[in-house]
């Protein structure tokens, strides 16, 4: 379709991948288009004109759509990615290869997702695994955590490379100076953890001041008190930590809904406080952040929940453009290739 030429290069955007198909992504980079953001929609030109028929005024938008028939299913495995060059996601990482794409974004196959950013990316010289990170929010504002699933088994010198990486993030990105990092684990004190966390503080001690801001050993209540910036694990435990966090805002909204729909009274207050619900809520939704981000490839990819609505979708392709602005890849290149890590 035509469009008009963005202000920078568009993001590619997976558009039939997740649970809900192409219908939330177009809905979604719509909604990023209009405030200025291009996206390359990849996936069935068909499927993809006809939904982007329903939106008054797409075409005047910098919306343009490549055409791939294939897609990787969230039941397939990530190892299809090796063979099949035509599935979406592959072409998402090779538009940004090529130089076509400022970053790719998909709510489809995490897995195939990290595969083929590694495949077709490679990663930064320095990064041993790339890392995936994400925001909880927490007192203050949000607590960025990683690695939250791309890597189950870990050595302590990725974790210390995972600090690097997220603090020039939070830098660059986020425009937090100075990012504080902590290491999870079941005790504050020095000596407490598991053999690798042990032999992570030591990397992390003798890292601080040269790049990173090692506040020391933080605790699971510590991640929403927002006692550090950052906090570093392996992908297990982030994994459970955040399906843990997301899981748990959800039960506690359900039991508010419960309270307030008791009785009379709990009705008449629960019209009072309504609005201030609201914004807790949106808050501690997911689709707030949209995506997380993959740290350590040479490009900038994206991995979202595959059930992504428009607003994830939205905030995901918002999110990468403030990445691609701020020149993240280059930055953390640099980051990883300084002596001091500064």
């Amino acid at each position: 379709m035509s469009a008009k030429a963005p202000a920078g290069l568009a993001i590619a955007l997976d558009a039939a991948g997740g649970d809900h198909g192409v219908g939330p992504n177009v809905e979604g980079a719509v909604q990023a288009a209009r405030g200025g953001v291009g996206v390359l929609l990849v996936g069935p030109h068909v499927a993809l004109h006809a939904e982007l028929g329903k939106h008054a005024g797409s075409a005047a938008l910098p919306i343009e759509v490549v055409d791939t028939a294939d897609v990787i299913g969230m039941d397939e495995h990530a190892s299809d990615v090796r063979s099949r060059k035509e599935a979406s996601i592959n072409v998402c990482t090779a538009l940004v290869r090529e130089g076509r794409a400022a970053a790719t974004v998909s709510m489809g196959h995490s897995g195939a997702t990290m595969a083929s950013a590694l495949l077709t990316l490679g990663r930064i010289r320095g990064v041993d695994r790339p890392a995936i990170l994400t925001h909880l929010p927490a007192q203050g504002g949000f607590t960025t955590l990683l690695d939250v699933g791309a890597n189950a088994d870990v050595k302590a010198a990725y974790l210390a490379q995972w600090a690097r990486l997220a603090t020039v993030y939070l830098r660059v990105v986020e425009d937090r100076e100075n990012p504080t990092v902590g290491l999870l684990s079941i005790g504050e004190e020095d000596h407490k953890g598991s053999a690798l966390v042990v032999e992570a503080h030591g990397l992390l001690r003798a890292a601080h001041g040269q790049g990173i801001n090692f506040h020391g050993n933080v605790e699971g209540r510590d991640i929403l008190r927002g006692t550090t910036d950052i906090v570093v694990t392996d992908g297990f435990t982030g994994n459970v930590v955040l399906k843990l966090a997301e899981g748990e805002a959800k039960v506690l909204f359900g039991w508010v809904r419960e309270a307030l729909g008791s009785n009379l009274k709990s009705k008449v207050g629960g019209l009072l406080v309504r609005g201030a619900l609201r914004g807790l809520a949106e808050r501690m939704d997911p689709s707030t952040y949209g995506a997380s981000i993959l740290l350590g490839v040479r490009g900038l990819t994206f991995i979202g929940h595959g059930s992504a609505d428009a607003r994830a979708v939205k905030n995901a392709l918002l999110r990468a453009a403030r990445a691609h602005e701020a020149q993240l890849v280059s930055r953390l290149e640099a980051a990883l290739a300084a002596p001091s890590g500064t």
